[in-house]
C-alpha cells in the first residue's frame, strides 16, 4: 500500500500544478473538473481559504477532486489529516470561528456521522449563539448518497438530515454548472454550508460556456434552475436525481406529456417559489429522491405545498419517487431496484396524470 501510495505520488509530480487553465478552454467540463477548479479559485482569490480532510494533498483527493493544489498551495493551504472526522472537523470549525475559511472534506458523508457533534452543535449554532458576534464560515464538502456497490454504510443521502438543522445551509449540486457556481458561492458564505456531491456524477461532462468559466460566476444558494420546462406535471429533483428525471421527461414527451423538471440546486434553504410556480401552471407534482421517503426532502416540499395556497391548484395528490426504505442492499440486482428508476417515475407521472395522460397520448396520434 505505502509503495503504490509513493508510486502515485511519484506520477502526480510529472503533473501541472491545477488543471483549471486547460479545463476552462475545453467546451465541456466535467463535474470534478468544476470543483477542482473552484478550489483553485477561490484559494487564489483568498488567502484565509484552504482545504483540509483524508489525502487530499498528496494523494490528490480520494477521488482526485483536489487534484493538483497540493503541488501549487503548499502543506499550510492543503493538508492531509489522520482518519479521524471527528478531529479534524474540529480543527476546520475551530479555524472558521478564529476567521479562516476552511473546506472540510469527507471522503464520504457516511463518514460525516463521526463528525456530527461539530457540524451541528458547534458550526450550525455558534452564530445564533453568540448573538451574532461570531460567524463560522466553513464549507462541509464530499461526496453523499447512493454509489455503485459499496452497501449500507457507504450509501446513504444525508440531504434531509442536515436540511433539518437551522443555522446550516444545505446544498446538493447535479451538473458542471452547479457544482462550480455552488461551491464558489458556498466559499464566499459567511455561514456554515454543507455541500453535497454524487460520486457517480465525478466523471460526467457537461457543456460549458464563458459565463460559467468566468472566475467571479457564483450560484446564488436557495435558488432552483428549470432545467426543462413543461405544461403538464412539475418533477422536483436534486443531486443525480436530475439526471433521472430529464431521462423519465424525454420518455413522458413520446406519450405528448411535457414535464417541467426543477433542479433544487439549494435544499435549505428551499426554493418554494419556484415550485409554487410550475405547480400553479401544470397543477400536477412528482417529487424525485435517492434518499428514503420517511422525513426526506420529497415530505417536506408536500408539507409546504400543503401549508400554502398552491396546494388548491392540485388537479391530484402529489407523489413521491424515493429510494426504498432499506438500508442499501449490497447486491447488484437489489441495488438497481433500491433507487427510484426512469420507469418507475415516468409510471407515476401517468398514475398522477390519470385520465389527461391518455388524452394527452391520443392528442400525439
Amino acid at each position: 500500500m505505502l509503495r503504490s501510495r509513493l508510486t502515485q505520488a511519484a506520477c502526480a509530480a510529472q503533473r501541472a500544478f491545477s488543471t483549471t487553465p486547460k479545463v476552462l478552454a475545453a467546451k465541456q467540463m466535467t463535474v470534478r473538473d468544476a470543483l477542482n477548479s473552484a478550489l483553485d479559485e477561490e484559494l487564489s482569490r483568498d488567502d484565509r481559504v484552504f482545504l483540509l480532510g483524508e489525502e487530499v494533498a498528496q494523494y490528490d483527493g480520494a477521488y482526485k477532486v483536489s487534484r493538483g493544489l497540493w503541488k501549487k498551495y503548499g502543506d499550510k493551504r492543503i493538508i492531509d489529516t489522520p482518519i479521524t472526522e471527528m478531529g479534524f472537523a474540529g480543527i476546520a470549525v475551530g479555524a472558521a470561528m478564529a476567521g479562516l475559511r476552511p473546506v472540510c472534506e469527507f471522503m464520504t458523508f457516511n463518514f460525516a456521522m463521526q463528525a456530527i457533534d461539530h457540524i451541528i452543535n458547534s458550526a450550525a449554532k455558534t452564530f445564533y449563539m453568540s448573538a451574532g458576534a461570531v460567524n463560522v464560515p466553513i464549507v462541509f464538502r464530499g461526496p453523499n448518497g447512493a454509489a455503485s456497490g459499496v452497501a449500507a454504510q457507504h450509501s446513504q443521502c444525508f440531504a434531509a438530515w442536515y436540511a433539518h438543522c437551522p443555522g446550516l445551509k444545505v446544498v446538493s449540486p447535479y451538473d458542471t454548472e452547479d457544482a462550480r457556481g455552488l461551491l464558489k458561492a458556498a466559499i464566499r458564505d459567511p455561514d456554515p454550508v454543507v455541500f453535497l456531491e454524487n460520486e457517480l456524477m465525478y466523471g460526467t461532462a457537461f457543456p460549458v460556456d464563458d459565463k460559467i468559466t468566468d472566475k467571479d460566476f457564483v450560484v446564488p444558494i436557495g435558488k432552483a434552475k428549470i432545467m426543462r420546462p413543461g405544461k403538464d406535471i412539475t418533477i422536483v429533483a436534486h443531486s443525480k436525481a436530475v439526471e433521472t428525471a430529464l431521462l423519465a421527461a424525454a420518455e413522458l414527451a413520446k406519450k405528448g406529456i411535457e414535464a417541467e423538471i426543477i433542479n433544487l440546486r439549494s435544499i435549505r434553504p428551499l426554493d418554494t417559489a419556484t415550485i409554487f410556480a410550475s405547480v400553479r401552471k401544470t397543477h400536477h407534482l412528482i417529487t424525485l429522491e435517492n434518499g428514503w421517503p420517511q422525513h426526506g426532502v420529497g415530505a417536506e416540499i408536500c408539507a409546504r405545498i400543503m401549508e400554502d395556497e398552491t396546494f388548491f391548484e392540485l388537479d391530484a395528490p402529489v407523489w413521491r419517487c424515493c429510494g426504498v426504505d432499506v438500508p442499501m442492499p449490497y447486491a447488484k440486482t437489489l441495488e438497481l431496484h433500491a433507487l427510484p428508476r426512469v420507469a418507475d417515475v415516468a409510471e407515476a407521472a401517468l398514475k398522477v396524470l390519470g385520465g389527461k395522460a391518455g388524452k394527452a397520448t391520443a392528442a400525439l396520434k
